[in-house]
């Protein structure tokens, strides 16, 4: 993986889980309910990687492995996994319903149950669908402790869910009822961003409904502002911005301006980014340009980079040359620019440095640390040799130096090049810089250049830092190059 890469998936991860409200350990955007969903979705927000990601992503999928080796039911139950395992889910659903009719005292049997629901409900289809509740239903009522009861209310939602997708007005009415519960107390302390909140199966299985029917839903539910329906709204959030309608943009934009939750409006902002509307392009725009939250502001900046629109682009440029912006706010524009390479991208980059000056403490350092690491993230267009030219050029800051060695090394700018300039360089913290850039290199020559540092630079300081990078080489030389000096 490239810097490149781990920074753009870091930044967006973090923006979708924020967008989702689910755990800390789901980094992906939504729960979703079809491979066909899925696809839909990659399409229209292709700078997230989406493909982890399933319905079923909350639920057991595979059975554990047996237990109980004495149990009557113990062979049936390893043959129906097996065969659940392999996709065989007709076969499956038959062999589990075996267990609880033929052995129904067995240890096996309550989530035996369970798994022909599953099994019913991953091969779809209105008579296998009510054939999963039929057997979720016996669950409930005659092993209320099996080990798989809260999948089972979570399954279930989803069944009616995919019902209400082919017509089912009864689980039609269910769904909407669940997604639209009155709000109640957050027992016992719990936080409102239960995964396994039958709430939250309820909002996911709206995304299978038509708009027609989900989006008065989730109106209701955007509209709700008590503490225990945030993870419902920021569900909502996205619901919405997967249902095209005339209305969407305005739903969305009405969650950016009102609702009291900082990282629900935020939520809008990115999903406001991924419908790739004209109208939602000049919402952004305004957003940008006069929201009073800075928070806001930089979410805007990354929204409007992800349209890859002309309109976007010029309206991110215009707030990194803004010299009356906020500069964090600047260096968001000058970062996402940057993860759009493009010629025109990094010539409008390298302008923008030289029209910010050379001095090291003014209001715009930031600004210029940033355009050199951006530089550095995109590849060709002539950035390597330009961040050579910074690096070696006096009239600039050290610390500006500094960042343009390290980003120079991030390029894929000649190893022969670095070592030229090593001899150029009078300031100590440049030189340390270069070595530490040169030891990060891992090529003979790099180890050549750092071992002749280490052996002859007249400055003892350099010698020691040479030295030390080299104890991070495994080039069989400096093994010996170490025994050596610490033999005398």
């Amino acid at each position: 993986m490239t810097l490149t890469q781990l920074l753009i998936g870091t930044a967006l991860a973090a923006t979708a889980l924020s967008a989702v409200g689910t755990s800390a350990q789901v980094a992906q955007v939504a729960q979703v309910a079809t491979a066909a969903e899925l696809a839909d979705v990659a399409e229209r927000a292709e700078s997230i990687d989406l493909d982890a990601i399933s319905d079923r992503a909350m639920l057991s999928t595979r059975p554990p492995a047996s237990w109980q080796t004495d149990d009557p039911a113990d062979s049936l139950y390893r043959r129906a996994r097996e065969q659940l395992n392999r996709g065989d889910y007709e076969t499956a659903a038959k062999s589990f319903a075996r267990i609880p009719a033929e052995f129904p005292r067995s240890v096996y049997a309550g989530d035996a149950l369970y798994w022909e629901g599953y099994a019913h409900y991953s091969i779809g289809g209105s008579a296998h669908l009510r054939s999963a509740l039929r057997a979720l239903d016996a669950q409930r009522s005659r092993y209320a402790r099996a080990s798989t009861r809260g999948d089972a209310d979570a399954l279930a939602v989803r069944v009616r869910g995919a019902l209400a997708q082919l017509g089912d007005g009864a689980a039609a009415q269910s769904v909407t009822a669940a997604a639209s519960a009155d709000a109640r107390p957050c027992a016992n302390g719990r936080r409102d961003d239960d995964d396994d909140d039958e709430r939250i199966a309820a909002m996911n299985a709206l995304l299978q409904m038509n708009a027609e029917n989900a989006m008065p839903i989730l109106r209701t539910v955007l509209a709700r502002r008590d503490a225990c329906s945030v993870s419902l709204r920021k569900k909502a959030v996205f619901l919405v911005s997967q249902k095209r309608t005339a209305e969407t943009e305005d739903i969305l934009l009405d969650v950016v301006r009102s609702d009291p939750v900082a990282d629900i409006r935020k939520t809008g902002v990115f999903w406001l980014g991924q419908v790739r509307s004209e109208r939602a392009a000049l919402a952004l725009e305004q957003l940008l340009k006069g929201s009073p939250s800075d928070e806001l502001r930089e979410a805007a900046v990354q929204a409007l980079m992800q349209q890859n629109s002309s309109r976007g682009n010029a309206a991110v440029r215009a707030i990194a040359e803004d010299d009356r912006a906020p500069e964090h706010l600047r260096e968001q524009a000058v970062f996402w620019l940057g993860q759009k390479q493009s010629s025109e991208n990094a010539t409008f980059l390298r302008e923008l440095f030289d029209k910010l000056g050379t001095k090291s403490g003014g209001a715009s350092d930031g600004v210029r640390q940033k355009i050199l690491f951006s530089l550095s993230q995109m590849r060709g267009q002539g950035n390597d040799k330009w961040l050579m030219q910074i690096a070696a050029d006096p009239k600039h800051s050290v610390e500006t130096r500094k960042q343009a060695i390290f980003s120079a090394g991030q390029t894929r700018v000649e190893t022969a090049e670095l070592i030229a300039l090593y001899s150029k360089l009078t300031d100590r913290e440049l030189k340390g810089q270069l070595i530490w850039v040169l030891s990060e290199k891992r090529d003979p020559a790099a180890v050549d250049r750092l071992l002749e540092i280490a052996k002859r630079d007249p400055d003892p300081a350099m010698r020691k830092k040479a030295i030390f990078w080299l104890g991070q080489s495994r080039d069989p030389r400096v093994k010996q190059f170490l025994v050596d000096i610490i033999n005398g």
